[in-house]
Parts: C-alpha cells; sequence; structure tokens
C-alpha cells in the first residue's frame, strides 16, 4: 500500500475510522434508532430463525415507525450529516437488512415501496452470486441479478463482504479482499460506487475500520445493540438488532428514544478479550461463521 499525503481522502478517513471517539455522554438531540433485520418471512431455517421476524410482526413494526412521527432515512443521509455535508430531519429513523434473503427484493422491499419508506440493504455477495461461497449456512437467498430491481424499489445498497467472516479475526491480506472484492461486485453490478459497509456479526477493530476507510467506504455499520446518535462514529454506527421476540411494543420504546444504550461509547474489556480470544480460534481453525 502506498503513501498517502496529509490532502489525501482515503487517508483522512482511516485517521476518523482508527480514532476512539469514547465518550457516552447524552447526545445533543434525541438518540437515533438504526434497525437491524435479517429475513421477514413465516418459516425460516433453524440457524436464522432467532433473527426473523414473520411478515405479520413487521408490518406492525411499520405501522410503530409510521405512528412515532420520526423520518426515515437512509444510511446515505446519516453519513452526509456525520461527516459535516448536510443535516438530519429533527428524529430520523433508519432500516437496515442484512446478507441478502430470498425475502428482500420481493415481499418486503414492496412493502416498504407502498409505505414509501426508504431502507439500506447490506448484501453478502458470495451467498447471492452464482457459484459464489459464503460461511452462511444453507438459506433461501436472493440473487445478483435482482440486485438493481432491489435498488429501484427504494432500497440504497451496501456491502456485507464476501464471506460473511468475522473481519477482526482476518489477515490483513484476506480482509482487504473482503472488503474490496464485493464492494467491486456490487458496484460492476449497479455501475455506481457503493460506499457503505456492514461488518458482519458486527465484529470490528481498529485495525478493520482503518482498512474500511482505505477500502473507499464512507460508513460502516456494526451492531452493538445500542441507538445511534449524532455523534456516533462514521465507521461503527451502532445498530438495534431485531429478534423474533421483539414486539411492536418495543419498537415503540427504540422509536421513543429510550430502552437502550446510546452510542459512541468505548468497547469494555469483555468485548476485548471475547475478540483476542475469537481472533485466537480463528488463526488456529481459520475464519468460521459465528452463529
Amino acid at each position: 500500500m502506498t503513501a498517502s499525503s496529509p490532502q489525501d481522502p482515503a487517508a483522512r478517513r482511516a485517521r476518523d475510522a482508527s480514532r476512539d471517539h469514547g465518550g457516552g455522554g447524552p447526545a445533543e438531540r434525541p438518540p437515533i434508532p438504526v434497525f437491524l433485520y435479517h429475513a421477514v418471512m413465516d418459516d425460516p431455517p433453524g440457524w436464522i430463525a432467532e433473527f426473523t421476524v414473520t411478515p405479520r410482526e413487521f408490518a406492525a413494526h411499520l405501522d410503530a415507525l409510521e405512528d412515532s412521527g420520526r423520518t426515515p432515512v437512509t444510511i446515505s443521509a446519516l453519513a452526509g450529516h456525520l461527516d459535516g455535508r448536510a443535516p438530519l430531519p429533527p428524529r430520523p429513523v433508519l432500516l437496515t437488512f442484512d446478507d441478502g434473503f430470498a425475502d428482500l427484493p420481493g415481499p418486503t422491499a414492496d412493502l416498504l415501496a407502498r409505505r414509501s419508506l426508504p431502507a439500506t440493504a447490506y448484501l453478502t455477495t458470495g451467498a447471492i452470486t452464482p457459484g459464489g461461497r459464503s460461511l452462511l449456512p444453507p438459506a433461501p437467498m436472493m440473487t445478483l441479478d435482482r440486485v438493481a430491481e432491489l435498488e429501484r424499489s427504494g432500497m440504497e445498497i451496501g456491502s456485507h463482504t464476501v464471506s460473511h467472516a468475522p473481519l477482526d479475526t482476518l489477515t490483513g491480506r484476506r480482509l482487504r479482499a473482503e472488503l474490496v472484492d464485493s464492494k467491486a461486485v456490487l458496484e460492476d453490478t449497479l455501475g455506481h460506487p457503493v460506499p457503505h459497509l456492514a461488518y458482519p456479526h458486527g465484529y470490528n477493530s481498529p485495525r478493520v475500520r482503518a482498512m474500511a476507510a482505505r477500502a473507499g467506504y464512507e460508513t460502516a455499520t456494526a451492531v452493538r445493540h445500542a441507538l445511534s446518535s449524532e455523534r456516533d462514529e462514521r465507521y461503527r454506527i451502532a445498530r438495534l438488532i431485531v429478534r423474533r421476540g421483539h414486539t411492536a411494543a418495543d419498537v415503540r420504546t427504540w422509536l421513543a428514544g429510550d430502552g437502550a444504550r446510546v452510542a459512541p461509547y468505548r468497547d469494555g474489556p469483555k468485548t476485548i478479550a471475547w475478540r483476542w480470544y475469537r481472533r485466537t480460534r480463528a488463526a488456529v481453525r481459520g475464519p468460521e461463521f459465528a452463529g
């Protein structure tokens, strides 16, 4: 990798990504819920069932969102604010979807379009490409040839890497390939830049965040199961992971800005220790699907 000048945008993004803002005090404006969904279906495979909601439950969640008075925006809008380019509406909310399950370009996108709700879909390219390889167990997935259709329905497209490997356990070469190759596949398919990333399993580290910036991403979302804020970090935006047991009442609580910690905040000792344990295990066994 060649050295970058102080004015190089990639170098600036890398510095931003590697900086730990810490803090975690109250945000100047209300917290921002960024919801993380996976599949929306009635009969999911067992391995993803815990992170699946039924179409009926999903519709109830969207009813709660529409009743909340919040304004749905995409990750690009949040990126513009965090980068100082554009203001957000007073009470924003974001809907995001990971992996690329088969419901996404059909009933899920249709339901969002009927309600004029924007969203962001982070796609695992190895799982949706014919003949591709990923660590995700078998499941009904969408296919790469439907990505443009998904975008035409009003969903923004982001990268979720090639194989869904825990990025903070990878060597530098493998990490770069996961970030760059997935971005290239989506950009070739859509014909325009794809500047947003979601970390598989939410796992990241200062090294991963800096590499994401150098790979050309403007933002990256983690999980953290926390509310985001207008002071959140562009390279580990907090999301609320929606599980099958969460109800519309839970969604209403999050929409009110309650019920979860507010980012940004520093990683705790347990998070750091867990990261080192997984890295050690991966060095012996190779990259694994974290479940």
